[in-house]
């Protein structure tokens, strides 16, 4: 198959004018696809897609998509490469339309974008099958034409990032525990000789005095794991590096603060911050990025049981705060506080966190950009200017003292994990908590919770857990490695 972009005109009623790729076809086929698409119908608007049988011997079927307007940029209101998002989307429809005929290949119009085009058809087709015994026949996709081959690797790329956090966060938690969550990143590192991967296990988690972290973990079964992932990218091993942590509960019942069992399974994919930032560095590797990266990842589950935390029970961090656990269904930022403290260990250029961490954020932004609580604008910026490329957007949320005073003012313990009125602001006082354990002048707190699964917000995923920010955070590393060459 091939999947071919055309542009709506400027004016109404004007014609719609071809990408190169598209003008290049028509000629080849002796102007008949200008021919056939001017008798059936008005023009194509932006997403609509036309389908040809028969029109060449090499293309049995030639999909044609809406692109939208041909100048659209970076649209200030939308906080997006509004020309990127059109051409990511009709691709993906395009290619979804050749999976339907069940063909095996497609060849993909660059659209004059091919790094965009290339994630569209790429993040466009995946799905999770693996546990189905009928499965969707699987599609390769391919540039059309030869001259964007570069830009076009680099989004098969950074879409098979995003595509390895989807995987980590839709397969069930039986699949997934923490210590087949590290594994499964091991062996996606494991041809890369530029990486190191620790593994460590309960034994090491207690010596390194991660009192929270191991309150949460002790709830379960599962045994828990503190992935450590070393990346050494940079012209020198001994620079500092960029240290990114991710949330990683496997499974989230809400331990003794029991969630509501509708929409429970769900909670596999709170481990989505350790996937995110797992799966960036993943691709970073494979883009060869010249800066050293840390990745940790504390993962476990949060589970009900006679050992598990109680609502009251006091715990002691890394560095020593108490806090008073007041509901054991804010879990994640146990997790991270301990994770947090250690990441100070490496002294790093910049710590960025990622985590499924509150309904609030779910609440306050839905599933339109991911909300970041950061004490530095430098870091703010390039996160901004990042997302305003890979259309994954982020918004910036405010750390005021007035939140930390919320978690602070607590009877047993230095701290408590959730804040005195509630519900009130619980993303704000999320981070707020997260902010007593960072000495950090440049760290970034992301919460994921609203960009964790896709309905259909996002044209070009299919249904199910989404894997955003990955490519965000891809981007933002690529130009924190373009900051230090310069």
């Amino acid at each position: 198959g091939l999947v071919l972009g055309i542009y709506s005109s400027e004016k109404d009623g004007g014609a719609a004018q071809f990408t190169s790729a598209g003008d290049a076809f028509d000629r080849l086929v002796s102007g008949k696809l200008r021919e056939l698409l001017s008798i059936c119908g008005p023009p194509l608007k932006k997403g609509k897609t036309r389908i040809f049988h028969g029109l060449h011997q090499d293309f049995p079927s030639v999909v044609v998509v809406g692109l939208g307007k041909k100048n659209a940029g970076v649209n200030d209101q939308e906080n997006w490469n509004e020309g990127k998002e059109n051409i990511r989307a009709a691709v993906a429809v395009g290619c979804r339309q050749i999976q339907d005929l069940e063909m095996p290949c497609v060849e993909v119009d660059p659209c004059g974008d091919a790094q965009a085009a290339a994630e569209g058809a790429v993040l466009g087709l995946h799905e999770y099958n693996e546990l189905k015994q009928k499965k969707k026949p699987v599609v390769t996709p391919q540039l059309h034409g030869s001259t964007e081959s570069e830009a076009w690797q680099k989004g098969v790329t950074y879409a098979e990032g995003q595509n390895l956090a989807r995987y980590l966060m839709e397969a069930p938690a039986n699949y997934i525990t923490p210590i087949k969550f590290a594994e499964h990143i091991e062996q996606k590192l494991r041809s890369f000789s530029n990486v190191k991967i620790h593994i460590r296990p309960e034994s090491w988690i207690a010596a390194q005095q991660m009192g929270a972290f191991l309150s949460v973990a002790k709830g379960s079964a599962e045994p828990p794991i503190f992935l450590e992932i070393h990346y050494l990218g940079g012209a020198n091993t001994n620079d500092s590096p960029l240290v990114f942590v991710g949330k990683g509960v496997t499974f989230d019942s809400g331990g003794i603060s029991l969630k509501p069992s509708s929409g429970m399974d769900a909670m596999r994919a709170d481990m989505g911050g350790a996937a995110t930032v797992c799966s960036a560095i993943v691709t970073a590797a494979a883009l060869n990025l010249p800066l050293n990266i840390i990745g940790l990842a504390p993962l476990c589950e949060n589970m009900p049981s006679g050992k598990a935390n109680k609502p009251g029970d006091v715990v002691r961090a890394k560095n020593g705060k108490t806090i008073q656990v007041d509901n054991t269904d804010a879990e994640g930022r146990l997790l991270l506080a301990d994770a947090l403290c250690y990441a100070h260990n490496f002294n790093a250029r910049a710590i960025v966190n990622a985590a499924t961490l509150t309904g609030a954020m779910d609440v306050a932004l839905g599933s339109a950009a991911t909300g970041v609580f950061t004490n530095s604008s430098w870091l703010w910026s390039h996160l901004y200017e990042a997302s305003l490329l890979t259309g994954d957007r982020v918004w910036r949320m405010p750390l005021f003292e007035h939140y930390t005073k919320q978690v602070t003012d607590c009877a047993l313990a230095d701290l408590s994990n959730i804040g005195k009125y509630s519900r009130a602001g619980g993303a704000c006082t999320a981070a707020a908590f997260l902010k007593e354990f960072v000495t950090a002048s440049h760290w970034a707190h992301l919460d994921i919770a609203g960009v964790m699964s896709n309905k259909d917000e996002v044209p070009y995923l299919r249904k199910g857990m989404a894997g955003r920010p990955t490519r965000t955070l891809v981007e933002f590393a690529a130009r924190l490695s373009q900051d230090s060459h310069n």
